[in-house]
């Protein structure tokens, strides 16, 4: 076709047909896009730069104008040419535009661009459920046009109500900065990192983030100042962004109130506390049950429902008896005639050994052959490792991912329980393999859910009926505005696997935990009774 027969319209899009130039260019803004997102890693924003192709075209002699003139073009512009991303000064840089991608025809109409991009200040995140932007091609004729590597999906929400979320996350971040300030935080923060406080490693995540976002903020100038706080709510964990309504709020009240340190600790404990925190006070409404319906059914969960006590063999292992690691029987003709060893029994009124679990494991468990806990006849700190029924059940734990599985929990039973109820005798109880809180097996993830170790014991079984132990602090985000839905349904529910599963144990947690406790470990014939008095 020839271009003096084109319509103004689609000129500039023949001119992409025919000039090698042109073509360059629009690959160029596919690569800049690709290395400055980095394969949809960097969150994008939006901002305020408006009639960024008028000022494309005004740039360019008048004579030009009609040539580069383009529908398709221009709407792809002004939806994603005003797109930024930010550092962590709080500085924005133009995700396409770079005036020496450009040819030297065009390079005035970018620069003219860029410098309204730069001028712009950020008014949200920015996301998309497209796969791609803007029309590649009509026809013969090429047009500006990106293809992300990642398109927003969501089975709960579309692209422009998450932006949504995003945008009401900004405002709530923003009232908590202003009211709360950084001597405050910093106080807040320092009773968290000391352990002072009940299950502090529930709120210090947040608080961290709180601290981290209100000293950039102090330090960026001008629009820089609200920029480094919508960077920080892009990417901010499922909860963080509303400290004024979470326990860090709470705890930073107590503070500003003048409160002295019992009173600040005692009404953190009373909030935090297993039965209280994040629980239902009421039944659910008839709404959050409708509502609860609705999700699972679009988020496929229901199966996740059905849960169990996990089994032994499934658990990922710290540590099992030597007898268990697999090393066969030596073998040979005089092998029978081999001498068994008798393991020498502690000397009687030698105190144990007084170490942390920390030290314990580190310099007891990789050479221990054998141990065993004992039990006392009153309640213990027991607790349960739960799986879900189906294996092919989705994630519904915060933990668990679709592309890298670990759908096991736990319970334990508030104020422990006596050992009799889990099938056990008070005394020294075999061990049958060390093993980890679920939620740390895989290192990175939910460190908000602490820490332990637990001590799985031989012949432990469940005899009472828990419900499901799906708990509203263990549960995945989208799910926390359907808890009440949730926790009356778990209580009612059953716990399945009461005789089969054995994945059940003594609880060492940080923090909390049944110390001190008593281990006698068996190493190369040796027996030496250690008393575990703390995590570290």
């Amino acid at each position: 076709m020839n271009t003096a027969t084109a319509s103004a319209t689609s000129s500039a899009a023949i001119r992409g047909t025919y000039d090698p130039g042109y073509n360059t260019w629009l690959e160029r803004v596919q690569a800049r896009f690709v290395k400055t997102a980095r394969l949809g890693a960097v969150p994008l924003f939006s901002t305020d730069a408006k009639d960024l192709f008028d000022a494309y075209l005004e740039a360019m002699p008048a004579s030009q104008r009609q040539a580069h003139e383009c529908h398709t073009c221009r709407s792809f512009v002004e939806r994603f040419g005003s797109l930024v991303t930010i550092d962590t000064d709080g500085r924005t840089s133009s995700v396409l535009w770079v005036e020496d991608d450009a040819p030297a025809e065009l390079r005035a109409g970018v620069q003219a661009m860029l410098a309204k991009v730069r001028e712009a200040s950020v008014t949200g995140v920015f996301l998309s459920s497209d796969k791609v932007w803007g029309k590649p091609q009509t026809g013969a004729w090429r047009h500006l046009a990106l293809t992300p590597a990642n398109a927003f999906s969501s089975p709960l929400l579309s692209a422009h109500q998450q932006m949504a979320v995003k945008r009401e996350d900004f405002k709530t971040v923003m009232a908590a900065l202003d009211r709360y300030a950084l001597p405050a935080i910093e106080q807040a923060l320092g009773l968290l990192e000391t352990d002072a406080l009940y299950r502090a490693e529930k709120v210090i995540g947040p608080a961290e983030w709180l601290h981290g976002l209100h000293k950039a903020r102090a330090g960026a100038r001008g629009t820089a100042k609200a920029h480094v706080v919508w960077a920080a709510v892009a990417t901010a964990p499922a909860g963080f962004c509303h400290p004024r309504s979470s326990m860090i709020g709470t705890l930073l009240e107590d503070l500003a109130a003048g409160k002295n340190f019992a009173e600040v600790s005692g009404s953190f404990q009373a909030r935090m506390h297993p039965l209280q925190y994040q629980r239902p006070t009421a039944l659910p409404s008839q709404g959050n049950v409708e509502a609860a319906e609705k999700i699972f059914e679009k988020l496929g969960l229901a199966p996740a429902l059905e849960r169990r006590i996990a089994r032994l063999e499934e658990i990922p292992k710290l540590w099992e008896p030597s007898t268990r690691k697999g090393a066969s029987p030596s073998k040979g003709i005089f092998s029978h005639l081999r001498r068994k060893v008798a393991p020498v029994q502690p000397l009687a009124g030698v105190p144990p050994v007084v170490m942390t679990l920390d030290k314990f494991s580190r310099t007891v468990v990789p050479s221990a052959d054998a141990m065993a806990l004992q039990l006392g006849l009153l309640s213990q700190p027991f607790i349960v490792i739960t799986a879900p029924v189906h294996a092919d059940a989705p994630p519904v734990l915060q933990w668990d991912r679709e592309d890298s599985r670990n759908p096991f929990g736990w319970y334990v039973w508030h104020g422990g329980a006596a050992p009799l109820l889990y099938g056990l005798k008070p005394g020294w109880v075999n061990v049958a393999a060390l093993t980890r809180l679920p939620a740390r097996w895989n290192e990175s993830r939910a460190t908000h859910q602490g820490d332990g170790l637990i001590v799985l014991l031989e012949g432990a079984r469940e005899t009472r009926n828990p419900g499901n132990a799906l708990f509203p602090e263990t549960l995945r985000s989208e799910l926390h505005g359907v808890r009440a839905t949730i926790e009356a349904h778990s209580r009612s529910a059953t716990m399945q696997g009461l005789r089969e599963g054995s994945a059940i144990g003594y609880d060492l947690r940080a923090g909390t935990g049944g110390y001190p406790a008593m281990i006698r470990v068996l190493s190369a014939g040796r027996t030496v009774d250690y008393k575990i008095d703390r995590w570290d």
